[in-house]
C-alpha cells in the first residue's frame, strides 16, 4: 500500500484523473482496472489472513469491474468465490473483467439468496465515486443485507452510497471495515459520515506518475504532522510569562460557567503566559475556585472590558455567552477591542446578526452555527462544507475553522487544509470550548491567525484520538488536555 497523500481532489477532478491514466500506454485496455484489482487483493491477504470465502459484490460501472478482477484473482489463488451482481456490466474494460469470471466458471449468486451465511470476507465494489448511488431497490437491498451480515467488508474505492464530496448518506451506506482508495483522495472519505462508513483508509497510487496531476487543483489538503511542527517551529521560548501573551476569555452566561472555565484552562495548558476569565459576576468567585492560576473579572456592562484590554494580546468570546442583552452589551464593545479575536459559540450567533468584516479573527462555528452565519442550516453546510467555509470566510473575513467530522480550515488566499484526526468520542459536551482556548493560546504566543487556527485544531483532533485509548464513549474534554500539553512540546507525540 501507498502513503496516504496529502491532496484531497472532488469526484469530478478524480474521474479527470483516471482518464489521464487509462489514456497512458503501460494502463491502456484495462490494465489500469486489473492494477487496482491486483492491489485490493493483496490487501485481503493481510488484515485477513484466514479469509478463504469471499462474497464480491459488482455493480455495472468500473467499480464492478474491479470486484471481477479481485474475483479472479482469488479465485485463482484457491479461494472459495461468490459474484453478485447488480447490473449487467458497461464499460469495455468492465465487460472484459466479466468474461474472465465468467470464463473461469465463477458462481454468480443473485442478490436474494443466502450468499452472505458461509463467507469470511465481502468486497462492496457495487458503485465508486463515479456513480451517484439511486433510488433503486436492488443497491438498497444490497446495503442492508451487506450491513447485516456480520462480517468484515472491503469497499473499493468508497463504500457504496457514500457522497464521495461531502461525506453525506442520502439513502443507505455500507459500513465498510476498511476501504482502499485509489489514484487519488475524496473529501467525503474524511467529513460527515465518511470516517464511519471508510473504517480503516487503505491507498493505492497504482504506480502512477506525478504528472497526471498536472493542473489539477486540489480542492483540500490533509494537515500532516510535519506542516505543524513547520508552523510551530517560530513560537518562542519564553523567558518570562509576559512573552507568552496575555489571552482574554469573555462568555460564561448563567447556568454556563463551565464552558468559559474549560476555554480559559485550555489555554493555560497550550501555554498561554496569562489568561483572565470575563464572566457574569454572580458566578465569576467561583470559576477558578480549584484552578487559581486563572484571573478572573465579573463584569455588569460591557464599558467595563475597555480597561481590560490594555494588558490583553488576544481574545476569546463566545463560550457560554449566551443571547442576553448582557452578551450583545458585551459582543459589541468586543468587536471594537482591535486585538485578534477567536470567536465562538453564541459569539457566532449574535455576530450573524451584524453586517461586519474583520480580517484580524478566526471563527469557529460547527455546522449549526455556520448554517446561522449563512442564514442556511446545518444540513445545507453538511451537504456542501467545502463550499460553506468558502463562503463563510469571503463574508466575514479572517480565518475560519469549521468544525465537526474533517474539521477545514480555511484563510483568505489559502489552501483549505482538512484535519483528518479525531474520532466520535469528541462529540460530546465542551469540546469546542476546548478548542478556543487552544487556538486562543497559541494565537497570544505570536502564531498568525492562520497557523494558530492550523496548529490549534490538529492538536485537539490529534489529542482526542491519543485520548481514546481509553474508550472513545465517555470521553470528556479535559481528558484532551494533558495530550495537549506533549503535543505542544513535541507534534509527533504518540507516532508509532
Amino acid at each position: 500500500m501507498s502513503e496516504i497523500p496529502v491532496e484531497i481532489f472532488s469526484s469530478d477532478q478524480g474521474r479527470q484523473i483516471d482518464r489521464r491514466a487509462a489514456e497512458l500506454g503501460e494502463f491502456r485496455d484495462g490494465r489500469l482496472m486489473r492494477s487496482a484489482g491486483r492491489a485490493a487483493f493483496d490487501l485481503i491477504r493481510d488484515p485477513w489472513p484466514a479469509a478463504r470465502s469471499i462474497a464480491i459484490c459488482c455493480g455495472p460501472g468500473n467499480n464492478g469491474g474491479d470486484g471481477f478482477v479481485v474475483a479472479e484473482m482469488a479465485a485463482l489463488s484457491g479461494f472459495r468465490v461468490d459474484i453478485v451482481s447488480f447490473g449487467s456490466p458497461k464499460g469495455p474494460e468492465a465487460c472484459e473483467a466479466h468474461r474472465r469470471a465468467v470464463d473461469l466458471g465463477l458462481r454468480f449468486s443473485d442478490i436474494t439468496s443466502d450468499w452472505t451465511s458461509e463467507v469470511d470476507l465481502i468486497v462492496d465494489g457495487i458503485l465508486g465515486t463515479g456513480m451517484k448511488p439511486k433510488r433503486d431497490e436492488l443497491i438498497l437491498e444490497g446495503i442492508r443485507k451487506i450491513n447485516q451480515a456480520r462480517r468484515p467488508i472491503l469497499a473499493l474505492d468508497i463504500p457504496t452510497g457514500l457522497n464521495a464530496d461531502s461525506g453525506a448518506v442520502p439513502n443507505e451506506a455500507v459500513s465498510a471495515t476498511a476501504t482502499i482508495k485509489f489514484v487519488s483522495l475524496s473529501p467525503g472519505i474524511f467529513m460527515g459520515n465518511g470516517p464511519y462508513r471508510c473504517g480503516h483508509l487503505f491507498f493505492a497510487d497504482l504506480e502512477l506518475p506525478e504528472s497526471l496531476l498536472s493542473g489539477v487543483q486540489p480542492v483540500c489538503r490533509r494537515i500532516t504532522v510535519d506542516d505543524v511542527a513547520k508552523r510551530c517551529s517560530n513560537l518562542p521560548v519564553p523567558t518570562h510569562k509576559g512573552e507568552a501573551g496575555h489571552l482574554l476569555v469573555i462568555g460564561g452566561a448563567s447556568g454556563m460557567s463551565g464552558a468559559i472555565r474549560l476555554t480559559a484552562e485550555a489555554a493555560l495548558r497550550a501555554g498561554a503566559g496569562s489568561v483572565t476569565v470575563v464572566t457574569e459576576r454572580d458566578h465569576a468567585p467561583f470559576v477558578n475556585i480549584d484552578r487559581p492560576e486563572l484571573m478572573v473579572r465579573g463584569v455588569a456592562r460591557g464599558h467595563e472590558l475597555l480597561p481590560l484590554f490594555e494588558g490583553a494580546t488576544g481574545i476569546v468570546v463566545g463560550p457560554g455567552l449566551g443571547l442576553s442583552e448582557w452578551s450583545q452589551d458585551l459582543i459589541a464593545i468586543v468587536l471594537d477591542a482591535g486585538l485578534p479575536l477567536v470567536v465562538d459559540a453564541d459569539a457566532l450567533n449574535l455576530l450573524a446578526k451584524q453586517d461586519v468584516h474583520n480580517d484580524e479573527w478566526i471563527l469557529t462555528p460547527h455546522p449549526g452555527e455556520a448554517g446561522t452565519l449563512l442564514h442556511g442550516t446545518a444540513s445545507v453546510v453538511q451537504d456542501n462544507r467545502l463550499g460553506a467555509i468558502r463562503k463563510i470566510q469571503e463574508a466575514y473575513g479572517g480565518v475560519c475553522v469549521l468544525k465537526g467530522a474533517g474539521t477545514l480550515v480555511g484563510g483568505y488566499g489559502s489552501d483549505l487544509l482538512l484535519c483528518d484526526c479525531g474520532n466520535y468520542g469528541m462529540a460530546s459536551a465542551g469540546m469546542g470550548d476546548l478548542l478556543s482556548g487552544i487556538i486562543g493560546a497559541i494565537l497570544v504566543q505570536g502564531a498568525s491567525l492562520h497557523n494558530a487556527a492550523v496548529c490549534g485544531t490538529w492538536f485537539h483532533s490529534r489529542a482526542a484520538d491519543l485520548a481514546s485509548a481509553g474508550g472513545k464513549r465517555g470521553m470528556l474534554a479535559k481528558d484532551l488536555l494533558p495530550f495537549v500539553r506533549h503535543l505542544l512540546d513535541d507534534p509527533a507525540f504518540g507516532n508509532t
